[in-house]
């Protein structure tokens, strides 16, 4: 037989079984390799380990942060990308400041806020404990970002809904989250699964202004990915025309099938912004 094959090969028996074992080997192999790892812990867990390293939320300043070009800007964190869903941007009535923001998906929501915290601790922990002794109907458990709250609210109607509130605390700040929905009482359902991984993608940019522990963190009216690329071409110079700051709202979708409408309620409330 010649360097490339060619010539008639004698059959070898043995040679075909360790050609099946190799096979069945790579077949194991591929089986256990792990596929699509999720960005929270899928045990519950009393504590949330490992964040900026293998899990999310993160900082602007984790190494293994994802690369988020192509997220929604809020000023206080950056939103990633899920099809289908809705987000409302909470305000100030009097000022018009963004306070925070809700993202609808399916039957369920979660409203997200960012609040500063001190240096060299911790804040969940403590905003935990006020609201267990401020509610008597309050409970904590273990869940995916470490303990969380379940938290019974009463709502129009004279109805009760569960709620349940994590918070993941990064340096010098902490991210909480208001669930709700299936996404709060269902821990296997999809809703539940596609919000944590939802949340848990979120990266938080601090910013370096002195604010008091507990304080929001400075957030803004969204601002789509091509809004913030056209922005920063124009602080390097390279569109002349108009001026350099990021613009308050943007002015077109932040995806082809998703569009920006600034509405105010009809009934007593905060003005809204919403995408859908």
């Amino acid at each position: 037989m010649g360097l490339f094959g060619f010539g008639r090969k004698k059959h070898d028996p043995q040679a075909d079984d360790d050609a099946l074992k190799d096979v069945d080997a790579k077949v194991r192999d591929s089986d256990e390799a792990p596929v699509d790892e999720p960005s929270f812990p899928e045990a519950p867990s009393t504590d949330y380990e490992d964040r900026g390293e293998e899990y999310g939320p993160w900082d602007t300043a984790d190494e293994d942060a994802p690369d988020y070009d192509d997220y929604l800007d809020l000023g206080a964190f950056y939103l990633p990308f899920l099809q289908d869903i809705e987000l409302r941007i909470k305000a100030s009535r009097s000022s018009q400041q963004v306070l925070g923001c809700t993202v609808t998906y399916g039957s369920s929501s979660v409203e997200i806020e960012a609040f500063a915290a001190p240096k060299t601790m911790g804040l969940w922990d403590d905003v935990r404990g006020d609201l267990l002794s401020s509610n008597a109907k309050a409970s904590e458990q273990p869940g995916a970002f470490g303990m969380e709250l379940k938290l019974p609210v009463s709502v129009k109607g004279g109805k009760t809904v569960i709620t349940r509130i994590v918070g993941v605390d990064g340096p010098r700040w902490m991210l909480r989250g208001i669930f709700s929905g299936r996404a709060a009482i269902s821990p296997d359902a999809e809703e539940t699964k596609k919000l944590n991984e939802f949340f848990a993608d979120i990266v938080v940019e601090r910013g370096e202004e002195p604010l008091a522990p507990r304080d929001l963190i400075p957030m803004h009216p969204p601002v789509a990915p091509a809004e913030r690329k056209a922005a920063k071409e124009q602080e390097n110079g390279d569109d002349e025309a108009g001026d350099n700051e990021i613009p308050k709202r943007p002015k077109g979708p932040f995806d082809s099938d998703q569009q920006t409408e600034v509405k105010t309620t009809l009934a007593r409330g905060p003005m809204f912004s919403e995408v859908r």
